[in-house]
């Protein structure tokens, strides 16, 4: 397919961020052992020399401007990790308003130098390593557009890595890491392999932008990026206009395409973080582990929300010894390291967490469960009887619930698909939502709160609404959403449980004729005790938390309930006879 060009629009001007971004002041100066950046924040461990905005020319002319923190007087060349990062290096909303501090993360764990979603100088520069904040392009004082995902912003990463390798204080292996976007931009540049990256972290971020969040299951919802993303990014020009984009071409072709990397010849050593609960990086960083050579992989599935993760101690002294095999070269045992950790999420119970496997996917036995619209239940065969049930699909209180009664504890494991038989009885297309999740005895939804300290929990609640709490910290089970005009399935990539669908074109329905639907749910592994409530619920509106809402922002309800669906009239669920409605999915054995 040919080439589709990216559309830009003016960024939001450095003026108009309510907490300042700094004018470029290339300078050094030295942090004395023992200095305390932010109030209760762990004092420094030993001097760190800061040179700010440093300017690094790309290819093609335009200069970022980075902000190097190594261990003053240091006389051994050393080792680097940089992080590409949109929201500011320092200064501006995100490092405010998002410092982990806000989310039960204890003040002194961190020293208070580190960015948004960024590793923290204070701890590495002790341990004998430089960190690198490097503003993007076209965000802060970084010149050019700003250019999101891809190769583009690929080939910008490589520059700057290449940059770092030839400074007089480098020995020349350079890593990087960060959450989500700042993890998104390590996929872009492994994929292109430069010389001198020896090593990521990519904790929890999407590699599909199409798939992942902005049209996931053929339904386009900006919502997320543009109110939550960037409303809060600030530059010197333009910035990639993703919302015109969805508008302009709905369907995935060349644009989209461009924004997923090739992860399979990656050479660098890879440490990979990833959650179950996260609402739009789970899909793709597990997606991208798989892809990943197993040579020099591997993979750690916590249950905390992603930058609590990122500033525990005992994340970063594990991610420490990874670096000190590949970036310091030590001879230390990281090798032994099992390839997949993981947890078991158990929402309103207690997770088991640290689990080891030697291989990815784990091992695993497939089952399915059979709707049954007469009853409203999850049966272990097909209903030998046609029968249906509708809901109104434009109604936010309407939906259908098919549950069982759990006898015997089990763990869903997995990506897991519902293909259910729809039809519209006034439109030409339906857009379908579904969750599932669990209840105990009493019919409450159970909860995983992805935040640890009470407080923060406090205030997780505080954002409630309708019964449902923001995605981002919490966690009932997984969601998924399809468009029946997109049903159409890569059939050399899908499987039972993941399905993927071409979204190259649009098959609209047929007034009352049903179709089938295979609505992919993203994977998960969750305990289900015996005594509790197995729940699959269908509506025309999103069925699980509010998916795309950000801790800390107002106006709820937020992200995807606000969408713009196709959905007119009344959908109608068949199951029974020859309409063989069921859920895949698996178990652990």
């Amino acid at each position: 397919m040919s080439a589709v060009q990216p559309q830009f629009r003016p960024n939001q001007p450095l003026s108009a961020s309510k907490i300042p971004i700094p004018p470029v002041e290339t300078r050094t100066h030295t942090l004395s052992a023992g200095t305390v950046v932010k109030e209760g924040a762990h004092p420094l461990d030993c001097d760190i020399r800061i040179d700010e905005d440093q300017p690094i020319t790309l290819r093609d002319g335009v200069v970022l401007y980075g902000d190097v923190y190594r261990p003053a007087g240091a006389t051994d060349q050393l080792p680097a990790v940089m992080m590409y990062t949109p929201y500011s290096k320092h200064g501006g909303y995100w490092n405010t308003a998002f410092y982990p501090t806000n989310f039960g993360v204890p003040p002194q764990d961190l020293s208070g130098l580190n960015a948004f979603e960024a590793l923290d100088p204070g701890y590495w520069c002790a341990h004998g390593y430089a960190i690198v904040v490097v503003d993007s392009r076209g965000t802060s004082n970084s010149g050019g557009d700003m250019r999101f995902m891809g190769v583009g912003e690929g080939e910008d990463v490589y520059d700057a890595i290449e940059w770092i390798a030839a400074q007089p204080w480098s020995n020349g292996a350079v890593g990087m890491a960060g959450n989500s976007k700042l993890c998104i931009s390590q996929w872009a540049a492994a994929a292109l392999n430069p010389p001198h990256l020896k090593a990521i972290a990519p904790w929890e971020g999407l590699t599909d932008l199409y798939r992942d969040v902005i049209v996931r299951g053929g339904i386009p919802d900006v919502t997320f990026n543009e109110r939550d993303i960037y409303s809060f990014i600030f530059g010197l020009a333009g910035i990639e206009d993703i919302a015109s984009m969805a508008k302009t071409n709905p369907l995935f072709d060349s644009y989209w395409a461009s924004k997923v990397a090739d992860l399979s010849q990656v050479s660098a050593a890879v440490y990979v973080g990833a959650s179950w609960s996260n609402p739009i990086h789970t899909r793709g960083t597990l997606a991208a582990f798989s892809q990943l050579p197993p040579e020099k992989t591997w993979m750690r599935i916590h249950d905390t929300q992603e930058w609590i993760d990122l500033a525990d101690p005992a994340s970063m002294d594990d991610l420490r010894a990874f670096y000190d095999r590949f970036l310091k070269g030590l001879d230390n045992g990281w090798e032994n390291t099992p390839r997949v950790r993981y947890t078991v999420l158990d929402p309103g119970g207690v997770d088991q967490t640290n689990l080891v496997a030697p291989q990815w996917p784990l091992v695993s036995a497939e089952r399915e469960l059979f709707c049954d619209a007469q009853t409203l239940a999850l049966v272990s065969e097909t209903p030998a009887d046609a029968s249906h049930a509708s809901y109104v699909s434009t109604e936010l209180t309407d939906s259908l619930r098919f549950t069982m009664d759990v006898v015997e504890d089990v763990t869903l494991y997995g990506g897991l698909c519902l293909n259910l038989w729809v039809s519209s009885d006034d439109g030409d297309d339906a857009d379908v939502f579904v969750a599932l999740y669990k209840e105990d005895a009493t019919g409450n939804r159970q909860h995983h709160i992805t935040l640890r300290a009470a407080a923060a929990q406090a205030f997780v609640r505080s954002l409630e609404h309708d019964g449902k709490l923001p995605a981002a910290v919490s966690y009932t089970g997984p969601v998924g959403r399809l468009r029946a005009s997109h049903r159409a399935l890569n059939h050399e990539l899908s499987t039972v449980r993941e399905p993927v669908h071409l979204h190259t074109r649009e098959d609209r329905l047929k007034r009352g004729e049903p179709v089938e639907l295979h609505i992919g749910l993203w994977p998960t592994a969750m305990k289900l005790r015996a005594g509790e409530r197995l729940v699959v619920e269908v509506a025309g509106h999103p069925v699980g938390p509010l998916a795309m809402h950000m801790p800390g922002e107002s106006g709820l309800p937020g992200g995807d309930i606000n969408m713009t669906t196709r959905n007119v009239g009344t959908h109608t669920i068949h199951t029974g006879g020859e309409y063989r409605s069921r859920l895949n999915f698996a178990v652990l054995v």
